[in-house]
């Protein structure tokens, strides 16, 4: 009975349904009453009865048709546990589905880093079919002591995917990065003695990682992108080989010049298991954002990858970033990102671009300016023969601009559910289930903000009882000005240590200077021993 009454509560929005099928009842009704009662009937009682039926009839298919509609959109919001807890949503009594994601798009997200992790995060949130092809890139690099002591593979950003991939994120991340302090597993990382033992139980080192989703309970699954000894190098402009990816920006900017391409050594890599069938059962494959040259194209480098993605009909998307990366980025637009992927790998790779809008409040890219970053330019018309979507896609996050994963997956689902519309498939439930989850996001990012603009209100009033009144201007920029004094403070800052380098060296060269005097006895002191020796 508690469950049948949640049916009628208001948060539900089913009673405005179940009233216009009422009204469209009794108007049928009274239609045909009419018809029955009366004897005799004229040209324009008979148009009347007709209309006051024809009005009843439609009431109740428009009232059936949206109950039936409000009733799925319960039932996923009531039954799927990633989203967020609602108080005024309960009829699990009533029906019971958790199966709702598994008719999801199969999705494939090829990168690494940050970036691979935010795509993937948000992605979640929309479908159970999903596929993480991650860099394995750190061969050849120095290796820490837990690597060392159990002879792992460079699993950093395969581990940092499975953990974007679990239900619950936080506690698994805090595992995984767990170091033993002390004891015998002193200096031991617990997600290194965990792919460890994994491999040990299922012999192969793919199957450690595809079988982790029975053991954390992922969302979709992780195959790194080869299990080879891949090594990334890169080609400066200048002629200049790097063989360590480490060192790579480093050596870019001492040098002044830029990455003219990047190779993987061996050139004959073999993609690890899966792959390529992951790329082939796709219905839409993401690329990037990530760091271009060491995250996004290496993968797509890989002998067969590029050959998939080309052959695939999926949806390809490329994700740009939002700002330039020192030393391999810099001065880029989103057309120098495509083209280098273009260069790398052909046309055929990337069907749709999404990227910013750019729009960032200008003293948060002042900080990213003293570090040599930049906005990445949205000179999209150098770019033809791909589609571009401009994104609200950025947020400020520890005062760093970051995608914000919501945003992101809203955009690649927006372009999914816009290509089943033009295959017809609006009836589909995978359209409704990404066409409901889409509008019911929409809806809780206006409360959220709601909220924030609610709580910044409770906080300006609680200032002015404190007697502490701001001018209209101060109490809208406040955010902003506190933000360029920061700013500032960064720069004088590093001006202040380029000038204790500069005096420093100024010093030394000063006491390496010796006066002719001392050199002169210098002189003397030579000329005597060398006397004495020929003597």
């Amino acid at each position: 009975m508690n469950g049948l009454m949640q049916w009628f509560k208001s948060s539900n929005k089913m009673k405005r349904w179940m009233f216009l099928i009422l009204v469209g009842i009794l108007l049928a009704c009274y239609g045909l009453a009419k018809i029955l009662v009366m004897k005799e009937i004229s040209f324009l009682e008979v148009g009347e009865v007709i209309l006051i039926f024809v009005i009843g009839f439609v009431a109740i298919v428009l009232g059936l048709v949206f109950l039936n509609k409000r009733t799925l959109e319960v039932l996923i919001e009531a039954t799927d546990e990633r989203m967020e807890k609602r108080s005024n949503v309960n009829v699990k009594s009533l029906i019971f589905n958790k199966t709702v994601y598994d008719k999801g798009p199969n999705i494939v997200v090829i990168g690494g880093g940050t970036g691979l992790n935010t795509v993937l995060s948000g992605l979640k949130q929309y479908t159970n079919h999903l596929t993480a092809i991650v860099t394995i890139s750190d061969y050849g690099e120095e290796a820490t002591n837990s690597r060392k002591e159990l002879q792992m593979l460079p699993l950093g950003d395969v581990k940092d995917s499975i953990v974007s991939l679990a239900s619950k994120e936080g506690q698994i991340n805090k595992l995984f990065n767990y170091e033993f302090q002390e004891g015998k597993l002193k200096g031991l990382n617990f997600s290194d003695i965990y792919f460890s033992a994994m491999k040990g139980i299922n012999g192969k080192f793919e199957d450690s990682i595809i079988k982790s989703n029975e053991v954390l309970n992922m969302i979709g699954k992780v195959i790194p992108v080869t299990l080879d000894e891949m090594k990334i190098v890169a080609e400066l402009a200048n002629g200049y080989i790097i063989e360590e990816k480490s060192k790579i920006a480093e050596i870019v900017s001492d040098k002044i010049t830029k990455i003219n391409r990047i190779l993987i050594q061996p050139t004959n890599c073999r993609p690890a298991p899966g792959v390529v069938e992951a790329i082939k059962k796709a219905d839409c494959i993401v690329i990037g954002p990530g760091s271009l040259y060491t995250n996004v194209i290496p993968n797509l480098l890989v002998n067969g990858v590029t050959k998939a993605i080309k052959e695939s009909t999926a949806i390809k998307v490329y994700i740009s970033n939002i700002m330039t990366e020192p030393g391999q980025t810099d001065n880029y637009g989103v057309s120098d990102h495509l083209n280098a992927i273009m260069e790398h790998c052909g046309n055929g790779v990337v069907d749709y671009c999404i990227y910013d809008t750019g729009e960032i409040i200008p003293e948060f890219i002042k900080k990213y300016n003293l570090e040599g970053q930049d906005l990445v330019d949205q000179d999209i018309e150098k770019v033809k023969g791909i589609k571009f979507l401009q994104r609200n896609l950025s947020m400020i996050k520890e005062e760093h601009i970051r995608h914000d994963p919501s945003l992101v997956a809203s955009s690649i689902i927006e372009l999914i559910c816009d290509d089943l519309k033009y295959q017809d498939k609006q009836n589909d439930p995978q359209y409704l289930m990404l066409n409901t989850k889409l509008r019911e996001e929409k809806r809780i990012n206006k409360i959220k903000k709601n909220m924030q603009k609610k709580a910044k209100k409770g906080d300006k009033k609680k200032t002015q009882k404190q007697g502490k009144t701001k001018s209209k201007f101060s109490d809208k920029y406040s955010d902003r000005i506190a933000s360029i004094r920061e700013a500032d403070e960064k720069a004088r800052q590093k001006i202040k240590k380029e000038a204790t380098k500069k005096n420093k060296k100024s010093k030394n060269n000063k006491e390496k200077k010796k006066t002719p005097q001392e050199v002169r006895a210098e002189m003397l002191k030579k000329l005597e021993d060398s006397k004495l020796n020929k003597r």
